[in-house]
Formats: structure tokens, sequence, C-alpha cells
């Protein structure tokens, strides 16, 4: 019959495992009956023994005996009658006692100690029994009692001192020892090359499962086989198949990819290693090294089991950057241990590395490839359904009315992820407590996300030709955003101070938008400066009001010239990148720059142009669009369509543009946010 297979490893009693565990820490090496023996072995027995034989030559130094003179009797007597005795006590013959003076002992046995207050002396057995001394101390006036004879350091006293140094040493010793074992090693000075992750272990009641994450669904199908690979490896391995050693989550911040990995660790019932990137590095070069192989030691001994590194650019970035003297860098050095120790993987360790990164793009190339990190995944920002599912997940403990319309509220928050949806409902439960609300209400989610898109509302006071000149400048904003072909709707409009802004005007799309085209882009640019156009109508004069309008232009103007080949002059080429550079080297020359410069003035200049020639055709409807600002100073949607004297949907900037199709178009990371001018 052929051989009995071994039975597979077990963690515990009950639950198999098919993981070869490495790294795992060896079985403790039992000492007589059965108790562990001491760190070192004999050589610390060695180094005990030496400590105490130390201990005892010091201590024998240190005198014993008490430190009072020993004085003769006659002079005792001496010294009774010049009233010079304070105090004494007696046990049998011997006499202990405080002189009111220091007194000279007189020479015993050839010597003669220093003057003291302090004495001994003993009553000769020569003294007659009927000897007056007593009498005559209470003549004196001398205390007499009795207390026990001072005999110098008790027998405990001499123990702490001969042995309690060595002890304590070697006790604080074994503690530290024990303490760095438990922890995977010394690991460097005090600690600092031991591994700073974070460990969630199986069993914890705040898992996260993949029914916490939502609107995200690409990324989470892809992430689910990772998951069953880990709960059934069998059925891979029985096809030569082989996990990804490691998995790149990459995207904008708040879209969940830290979520995404818990989850993953939730749902695999496994244990879960979280540190990031930035931990590795300390002020002492190489504990960032070693910081990543105590990391990977821990993983592999508790295996099957998940390490999450976030923020991996920290110290993932391309080498050779010239961050660091030579090769020698401290970065360099923790992202050299990281590719190592995913080289050594061969898949049946039962270890899988989630990475995260805002900017795969400066990422090292030994990281992307294949036996690294074979698999990346863009985590996306949600459309209009992610968005509806992620609020659902958030307002899963809060109380909601019945007015709240959680599908409006995701159609009017396009381009937000999910920490900003999170960071919304969590806003409308803050307001609606201020307002003693039973249950959140619609309109606490609206104020809370015009609190958040718009900002703060101000308390100041301004003058009326301010508040004139402010109802002006956001009319035109307002009435180019209705009157461009393909503009985004104008939502609201108002001139009451919000954060740093005299007012506001809010436009955001009917659903998400993935690519811009140049008509659109241009109409952005145009609306902009519809502030700036109207003010120079109406006044004859421009403020800095415009301030943040002439950046949002100009960062619009640059990426169609030099990134979106929108130009004809720059041509179909891209000279404005995202790359990190080296220090003082431009990917374009100096007459391209130039080129761009005046490409860029070229584009605003025709915008603003056409901004001028927009109003003063409307002029009548922005003074009644300001009129009404000032009256109202907040108007929604319908109310400043209506104010400028169009009906909503029939506005010429609702009409679909033209041709639009045979313009070039851009398909950006993520749809722009709601704007506001």
């Amino acid at each position: 019959m052929p051989p009995e297979p071994e039975s597979p490893r077990r963690r515990d009693d009950n639950k198999p495992t098919p993981w070869r565990v490495e790294g795992a820490p060896e079985a403790k090496k039992q000492g007589p009956m059965g108790m562990p023996r001491p760190p070192g072995g004999r050589r610390f027995l060695y180094f005990v023994v030496a400590l105490l034989a130390l201990n005892f030559l010091f201590a024998s130094l240190v005198p014993s005996k008490t430190d009072r003179s020993a004085v003769p009797y006659s002079q005792f007597q001496t010294e009774v009658d010049r009233n010079n005795v304070a105090e004494l006590t007696s046990q049998g013959d011997e006499i202990q006692g405080t002189f009111k003076h220091e007194v000279t002992p007189q020479k015993l046995n050839g010597k003669a100690d220093k003057p003291s207050t302090k004495f001994s002396t003993l009553r000769p057995a020569l003294a007659p029994a009927n000897d007056p001394l007593l009498s005559e101390l209470q003549q004196k006036g001398v205390i007499v009692n009795a207390k026990p004879l001072d005999t110098g350091r008790s027998l405990w006293a001499d123990i702490l001192l001969f042995f309690g140094p060595t002890l304590l040493l070697v006790g604080i010793f074994v503690f530290a020892a024990r303490r760095a074992s438990a922890a995977g090693g010394m690991g460097g000075l005090g600690g600092l090359g031991r591994s700073r992750a974070k460990r969630y272990d199986v069993g914890e009641v705040s898992r996260t499962t993949f029914a916490d994450v939502a609107g995200i669904d690409d990324a989470e199908d892809e992430l689910e086989e990772i998951v069953d690979f880990l709960k059934r490896p069998e059925k891979y391995r029985a096809l030569g198949a082989m996990i990804p050693k490691g998995v790149l989550l990459s995207g904008q911040p708040g879209t969940g990819k830290t979520l995404l990995a818990r989850a993953v660790a939730g749902e695999a019932d496994v244990p879960f290693f979280s540190m990031s990137a930035s931990e590795f590095i300390e002020m002492v070069v190489g504990v960032g090294a070693s910081r990543v192989r105590d990391l990977f030691t821990q993983a592999k001994a508790a295996a099957p089991s998940i390490i999450f590194i976030d923020e991996l650019d920290a110290i993932g970035r391309q080498r050779g950057g010239g961050a660091g003297l030579g090769g020698h860098d401290e970065r360099e050095q923790t992202l050299n241990q990281i590719l190592t120790e995913m080289d050594g993987f061969t898949g049946s360790e039962g270890v899988i590395v989630l990475a995260a990164t805002n900017r795969p793009d400066v990422l090292d190339a030994a990281l992307l490839r294949p036996g690294r990190f074979d698999r990346r995944i863009a985590v996306s920002p949600p459309d209009v359904e992610g968005r509806e599912k992620i609020l659902e997940v958030h307002t899963r403990s809060v109380p909601l009315a019945d007015d709240v319309d959680l599908k409006a509220i995701a159609q009017t928050t396009p381009g937000m992820v999910g920490a900003d949806l999170r960071n919304l409902v969590n806003e409308a439960a803050l307001l609606a407590a201020k307002q003693e609300h039973p249950a959140v209400e619609s309109s606490d989610f609206y104020n809370s996300f015009e609190k958040i898109v718009l900002g703060t509302e101000r308390r100041i006071t301004l003058s009326h030709a301010e508040r004139e000149r402010t109802a002006y400048h956001e009319g035109g904003h307002a009435l180019l955003g209705m009157l461009e072909p393909g503009a985004d709707p104008v939502r609201k409009v108002s001139i009451v101070p919000r954060g740093r802004a005299l007012g506001v005007t809010f436009q955001s799309p009917e659903g998400d938008r993935y690519g811009y085209d140049t008509a659109y882009l241009l109409g952005r640019i145009t609306g902009a400066l519809g502030g700036r156009a109207a003010e120079q109508i109406v006044y004859g004069t421009v403020t800095t009001g415009a301030e943040s309008d002439l950046e949002q232009v100009t960062r619009i103007a640059r990426s169609m010239v030099g990134r979106w080949g929108m130009s004809d002059e720059i041509g179909l080429v891209s000279v404005i990148s995202d790359e990190p550079q080296y220090p003082g080297v431009d990917p374009a020359s100096e007459a391209t720059r130039e080129l761009i410069d005046r490409e860029v003035r070229r584009i605003v200049e025709e915008c603003y142009v056409r901004a001028v020639d927009e109003l003063t055709e409307n002029r009548s409807r922005l003074d009644s669009l300001a009129r009404e600002l000032l009256e109202r100073e907040t108007l929604d949607e319908g109310e400043a369509y209506r104010a400028a004297g169009f009906e909503r949907g029939a506005a010429p900037g609702d009409r679909p543009p033209q041709g639009l199709l045979k313009e070039p178009s851009v398909a950006p990371e993520r749809p722009e946010r709601p704007r506001t001018a």
C-alpha cells in the first residue's frame, strides 16, 4: 500500500492550513524541569556570576559598623559630671548615648577616634552594685530610655547591598530580552528595526467586508479572485495557477483603496498587516530595510496573511532621481529590500502584498514588473449609481426623513468620491443635530453640500457699492453660463460672502462627464472671464475679485496647448507633463515655452473678447439678474434663469452644441467637481 500522506500543518486543533509557513519562530529550548533556558545559555550564567563577584567586592568596602565612637567608662563618668550627656540607652552593661558637645575619645588599644557627639561604652564589672549612676543622670536631666541598641546594618540590608544591584540588572536584561524575542528580535537600537505595522487578526468584531464597499464594483470584482485563492488555494493549484504576488491599487485620494484592502482581508478571514510607506523610514540608516524584513517575517509566520502598504510612492519612487547620494539613500535601501522580499516568494507562503498609491506614474519600474506587483487595479471615482450606493452605505446608521432622495443627491454630486460623500453625510448629520431635527432632512444635505463646495458663509458687512459690483460680477458668470453652447447648467448664484469669495456662481453638469471637447473648454474659459468682463462693461474699471478666475482660465488654456494638442501652433505633441523632472531640466525648449505662452495668451484674450461681446449684447439681462441678486442675495437654478429672462431648458446654452464630433477630445482621470466662479 502507498504510504499514508502526512497531515497538513495545523494552526490550531480544528483548522488545517495548506500553507508552508516560512520565517516562523523556532520552538523555545527547554531547560531542566521544563523551564525555558535563560537567554545566552552558559555564557549568560558566567556573566551573572562575574557580576555577583564584583557586587560582593564593592559592597565589602562599605563599613557595616555603627558610626558611634567608643569611649572609656571613666571618660563617660567625667562627661556626666560636666553635664555634657544629652541622652542615653542602656541594655545590660552596654551604654549608648549622645553628648551635647563633641568629645574626643581617649585612646583605646592605641587608637583614637575623631571628635563626635555619638558614643558607646561598657559598664565594667568592677563597678559596685549600688552605683549611683542612674540617680546622678536624673539629677543632671539626662534622658534615659530603653530603645534597642544601634548594632549597624541588618541582615536584610546586607543581602540587598551584596546582591541587590546585580539581581536588578539581570532582571532588566531578561525582561528586555524576552520582550524583544516576543516581537521577533531586538531589531536594532531600542527596537528601531521592528515593524510598526498594525495587525488586524481573525475574528475581530470590526472586520471590514465587501458589504462595506460600494460604488467601485470593477475593482471589487478583481479582488474577489484574491479572496477566493486565499480561501481555496487547491482549486487554482490543481490547474497550475499561481496567485499574484502583489496587487497595486491606484486612484485618486478618497476613492476607497485602503477600504478595499481591508475588505479583502476581512472576506478572506486572514491576518492583515497595515503600514504606511513613510513609517519605514527613520533617522538611522538601514532601519527601513530592517523594518521591511521584520514585517515580511511576521506575515510569513502568520500565513496565510495580507500585507498592506499605503502611499507606496513615499518609498517606491524611481531610483536615481537625485534624491540621495549615489545608491546609498535610505529610501532606496528600503525599496531594494521590498524588491528582494517579494522576489523570495514562491507562491506557497500564502502572503499577498497589497499596496496603494495616488501616483502610479512615479513608481520604480522594478516594482511594476511581473513577479512583483503582477496586478494593477485602477480605483476610479464612482458614477451616479455608485455614489447612490455609497450614500446608502454611509446612511445605514443615520435616520433619514421621508423627503430625502439619495438618488437626487447622487446626481447633484458629480466628481465626488467615497470620502467626500462620507463627509457630506457626516456634515448633514451634524447640521441636523445642531438644529435639533429628529432625522436628517433633505435641506440638511443640500445646506451641507453648499458649505462643502461653496464654503462657509461669512458674516461681514459690505457697502452698497461693493454689493452691487459683486452682483454684476456674479451675474456675468451666470449669464455666460446660460448663453454659452454646451455649458454646465447654472445651479445657484449668490452674493453672500463664502470662504475667501464675496460671491459664488455654482455650475454642475447634468450627469458624469469623462471627455471634454474644445468648444466646452473654450466655453469654460469664457464663462470664467464673465465676472471681469461685466465689471469692465458696467464700471469701466476692474478689481482684484477675478484672481481665482484668472488662475482657472490660465490652467485650462495651458493644458489645452501643452497637454491636449488643441493648438495648431504647437501641434499634436505633449510638452507639459506631470512627470517629476531633474532639477533645472525642462522637457520643452526655450522657443517652445515662448510659443506656449503666446498661444495661452491668444486663447484667453479671444475668450475675453467673446465674453465682452456676449454681455454687451445682453446688457438688459445682466442688469435684471444683478437687480434680483441685490434684492434676494441668493438665487437657485429656476430663479436665476427667470431673472435673466430665460426658461429653464430654452436658454441658448441649453441647446446641444453642433459639430463637436470633429473636435479633439480629452479624457481626464476623473470627472471634475462642480465648479464655482
